[in-house]
């Protein structure tokens, strides 16, 4: 007897190398599973540009980013004491304004580069709802704690949503041909909006999705993330105390699906060695025995060397670039 249903993913695409360049965007379920790629000393860029919930939004990022579009100055504004923009998330809001405006110019040129550079790209749609700024009609990525009475909020509709992701994938093959790109509807739950809008919301985003790739099937597929955590998973013990986010738990189990669905045969025992090479880098002895702490330190050097003899293409790693002295 079975006792619990199991999301069936595609066949494994073969999209993702562990050498290869990888841009994620989106949710804050990008990130969740930015970092495991992270973990595993994929070449990833997580969110450029902060973390993006509504396909608007997201879209207009993306076209920042091919455009290599820079802030001005009259992009920004003053709030809570730092400068804000409203296409970037409040983690790159500063107290001074010319830095601020470095900082996020910065991350736009990382982000072009990237980009241009990708062979694998996911995007993750959160919500539907978008908040309009009524002084100009622009859909913000962030309030940055703006009164609400100075938004309009709104769902969007399916045939917006079709549109505007139609032209943002036809748009980012035009600039990387090579780039393989994943869609998914973000699993966690936008209760602020109340469950039965959040449910409408994730219906209408799954269905824009599904008709907006219908014409780019060679380059362009569906994760099942959301399907895995509400009908496989399917269980408050897998969320967060916050009962909104996915549990640590859940995040590892969906990115094994991911891996199972586009990680080519090649490429898992590299992942497997790098993730535990990842958290022996992370540990720090609790002896405070010098020598003790020396021979850990010349342990993991000489299993960091091993690893790059194996894979060349990782001598170039943040992580890994001290161990080659």
């Amino acid at each position: 007897m079975e006792f619990r249903t199991t999301v069936k993913t595609s066949e494994n695409r073969g999209w993702l190398h562990h050498s290869d360049k990888v841009v994620l965007l989106g949710s804050c379920f990008s990130d969740n599973i930015g970092a495991k790629m992270l973990g595993a000393l994929i070449n990833a860029m997580v969110n450029p540009m902060g973390t993006l919930f509504n396909p608007m939004s997201i879209a207009r990022a993306v076209h920042r980013l091919i455009d290599n579009e820079p802030i001005a100055g009259r992009d920004l504004f003053m709030q809570g004491g730092v400068w804000n923009s409203y296409d970037f998330h409040s983690r790159y809001s500063l107290p001074d304004k010319q830095a601020t405006i470095d900082r996020m110019n910065q991350r736009i040129e990382q982000g072009h580069k990237a980009l241009k550079e990708a062979q694998l790209l996911t995007i993750t749609l959160g919500t539907a709802i978008v908040y309009r700024l009524k002084t100009t009609g622009e859909v913000v990525a962030n309030c940055h704690k703006v009164p609400q009475h100075e938004f309009e909020r709104k769902m969007s509709t399916i045939p917006e949503m079709v549109q505007v992701l139609n032209e943002v994938i036809t748009s980012l093959h035009d600039f990387n041909p090579q780039m393989k790109i994943i869609l998914t509807v973000s699993p966690i739950r936008h209760i602020a909006d109340g469950l039965d809008t959040n449910s409408l919301s994730k219906a209408s985003l799954r269905v824009a999705i599904n008709e907006a790739i219908a014409q780019h099937r060679d380059y362009c597929d569906y994760f099942p993330s959301y399907e895995i955590m509400l009908d496989d998973l399917r269980d408050y013990r897998f969320y967060a105390s916050d009962m909104v986010h996915p549990s640590d738990v859940a995040v590892e189990y969906i990115w094994q699906a991911f891996q199972a669905s586009y990680l080519d045969d090649r490429s898992g025992l590299a992942v497997a060695r790098c993730e535990r090479i990842h958290k022996r880098l992370q540990h720090r002895p609790m002896s405070t025995n010098r020598e003790t702490i020396e021979r850990f330190n010349a342990d993991t050097a000489s299993v960091v060397r091993n690893l790059i003899k194996e894979y060349p293409y990782l001598a170039d790693h943040p992580e890994l670039t001290g161990f080659m002295l």
